[in-house]
């Protein structure tokens, strides 16, 4: 058994008391070496008469005060400058104390005043010595560990980077073993970092991954920007090397770096923006201390929203959804993050009025977070009678219930693909945005729609499809090679859903800004590379044709809505047009009796009527549902015929 080993396996109590013990020891060495120090050793020296006193009362003493002081509640292990300063107070106290014994005692004046400034110099050094003697003797213990480790390079000579090697260092059989740093700082080249060399620059990597026999490279450079996190991914792609990296600044748990933190590099490091800077003191007043209700609470962007809300301590977060399993998750999630929040988990369905009605009369909310819907286009496709009754009726329903219980706020969340829309999904969301700006018309709440598009990693997007197609080995299917989308991260839309929250004043539609438009081709053939392989080549791409219902390319505004500049950068409002809310009323009436009769016809008629931009694209063969036959006889005539003849 090893010496590490053996200190390790005694008890917590047992290792404070040995290194007492060592102290103890060392309290009574720097009192002699301090006399034979004052006396150039020599023995016979009368200033030898008064030892046994003095190292009686120092015995007495300075063991005392070392006993209740913190030194022994410092982790040596991980010291700093401040176990440091602790020590050396710990020490100062203890000499003086000493002295004052030995005043006390009448023995002073007949003491060598030199010899104590000696001892508190020594007993300094041999009390800080043997930690740091321990401390050498670990990272040495990580240093034989490591002969099986990945050869790593960290890129970032910085204060990351820094901590990253200390971490690393610290743990007892790290996976890794730095065999140097890298970074563009010409200031840097050459240096050395806590005894490890920063070997150049990141042109440099393909060379130094030869010569080093480097296998991976850390990325520490959390500040970095999006541009140069790119251009560092690229050099590590070129020299034919793995890499991961480590959160960006605001993602890291208060600012401090460990190496479980370090991550394999996804997609959202590559094609994210850059953080949006939120008015904080703004939605603190908005949410602080209110009771707020979010619907689709299960959901990819609804509990997001819920994860957001919580960090402003709002007096009641009321999580609502149809979902069990999901919801209770995201319960869960919440309760261990927030222990002090006063969260309500409600299992319901916002079709159903009289449950909302018994939710708004028990819990009263003020402000309302709208992201209950169904959004995945082909799959509502084949389903629009489901989709008008949960995203228009689901939507106009909570909405009536929020003015007629008095909500303060309403924010409801929409899509790109409401404008102009070519499919159900889209239409459902675009009639919903109506009746909502409709009837804040005449209703003290404010409503407020908020439109953006696609987000990273939500559940059903394309990226989990790629990942899981790359996994078996291909081919990644893309529907046509000139496709693109907006995208933009969850957490990103979520706090830009709240702020709209703060600049609503009734009625508006906020649309997010979301940079350029990404190309589905690129986005695949990223995701193939960050996972070692070669597009087309390892993994093939192949094209399937457009789904039903989708676009080339989506849209944030039609042609009729022009769009002004708010206070934040990253939000715009849509220039409030003119409707006629009791039109849209009757048109929802003829839809929700079309939903309750199963009548598509009636359904889709009055969607186009209130929607006139909608384009309906239904092309589905013969694995259409019953409801498109009705829809489509041209299309189904057999079909047709066997409906007649049954009776439907």
């Amino acid at each position: 058994m090893t010496l590490l080993s053996w200190i390790t396996n005694i008890k917590k109590s047992s290792r404070q008391y040995l290194v007492f013990t060592i102290d103890f020891v060392c309290i009574i060495v720097a009192l002699l070496l301090a006399y034979l120090f004052r006396t150039d050793f020599d023995l016979h020296n009368s200033i030898w008469d008064g030892f046994t006193h003095t190292l009686l009362t120092v015995m007495a003493t300075k063991p005392l005060v070392f006993y209740f002081s913190r030194m022994y509640r410092s982790m040596w292990r991980y010291a700093s400058i401040a176990e440091t300063l602790v020590l050396v107070k710990t020490v100062s106290i203890a000499s003086l104390a000493a002295i004052c014994a030995l005043v006390l005692s009448g023995e002073f004046n007949h003491f060598s005043r030199v010899i104590f400034l000696l001892d508190w110099g020594f007993l300094c050094a041999l009390t800080g010595g043997s930690r740091f003697i321990w401390r050498f003797y670990l990272e040495r213990q990580v240093h034989a560990n490591t002969s099986d480790a990945l050869p790593t390079l960290i890129i970032g000579a910085g204060d990351a980077g820094c901590l990253l090697l200390d971490s690393i260092r610290r743990h007892p059989k790290p996976p890794y073993r730095i065999v140097g740093f890298i970074d563009d700082d010409p200031v840097k080249q050459g240096m050395f970092l806590k005894g490890t060399p920063v070997l150049g620059n990141t042109h440099d990597l393909p060379s130094l991954v030869l010569s080093h026999e480097v296998k991976l490279a850390i990325l520490a450079i959390p500040s970095a920007g999006l541009s140069r996190i790119r251009d560092v991914i690229r050099r590590c792609q070129t020299a034919k090397i793995s890499f991961k990296i480590l959160p960006q600044i605001k993602d890291l748990v208060h600012g401090e770096v460990e190496f479980s933190q370090i991550k394999e590099v996804e997609l959202e490091d590559l094609l994210g923006r850059e953080p949006a800077v939120l008015d904080m003191a703004a939605i603190s007043s908005y949410l602080a201390g209110k009771r707020v209700m979010v619907t689709g609470a299960a959901g990819s962007i609804g509990s997001e929203i819920c994860r957001q809300i919580a960090r402003f301590n709002p007096a009641k977060l009321i999580i609502f959804d149809n979902a069990e399993t999901p919801l209770y998750h995201i319960e869960k999630e919440l309760r261990g993050q927030h222990p002090g929040l006063h969260l309500i988990p409600l299992l319901g369905d916002v079709r159903a009025r009289r449950r909302l009605e018994t939710v708004f009369e028990e819990f009263l909310p003020q402000v309302v977070f709208h992201a209950a819907a169904y959004k995945h286009v082909p799959l509502v496709e084949y389903n629009p009678l489901e989709a008008a009754n949960n995203n228009i009726r689901g939507t106009a329903i909570l909405a009536e219930t929020a003015d007629r219980f008095g909500v303060s706020d309403f924010v409801m969340v929409s899509t790109d693909k409401a404008v102009n829309p070519t499919n159900v999904m889209g239409c459902t969301k675009r009639i919903a945005e109506l009746f909502v700006q409709g009837l804040s018309q005449q209703s003290r709440t404010k409503f407020a729609t908020v439109r953006f598009g696609n987000v990273l990693g939500s559940q059903g997007s394309v990226i989990p499809l790629f990942k899981e197609q790359i996994r078996r080995g291909g081919p990644v299917t893309i529907t046509d090679p000139a496709i693109t989308r907006y995208f933009m991260t969850i957490p990103e839309a979520s706090q830009l859903v709240l702020q709209a929250g703060c600049l609503g004043r009734g009625g508006e539609i906020f649309v997010l800004e979301m940079g350029e438009p990404v190309l589905i081709l690129d986005l695949a053939e990223e995701l193939i590379r960050l996972s070692g392989l070669e597009p087309n080549k390892d993994i093939k791409i192949t094209f399937t044709g457009l789904r039903p219902g989708e676009k080339l390319y989506e849209e944030l505004t039609t042609d009729r809505e022009s769009v002004q500049r708010t206070s934040h950068e990253k939000i715009m409002v849509l220039t409030p047009t003119p409707l006629n809310f009791s039109e849209i009323c009757t048109e929802l009436e003829n839809i929700f009796a079309g939903v309750i009769a199963a009548d598509i016809c009636l359904v889709m008629e009055a969607m186009h009527r209130l929607v006139p931009e909608f384009v309906s694209n239904h092309h589905f063969g013969e694995t259409a549902p019953i409801t498109f036959r009705r829809l489509r006889p041209d299309l189904f005539p057999e079909e047709r015929r066997h409906c007649k003849e049954i009776g439907l």
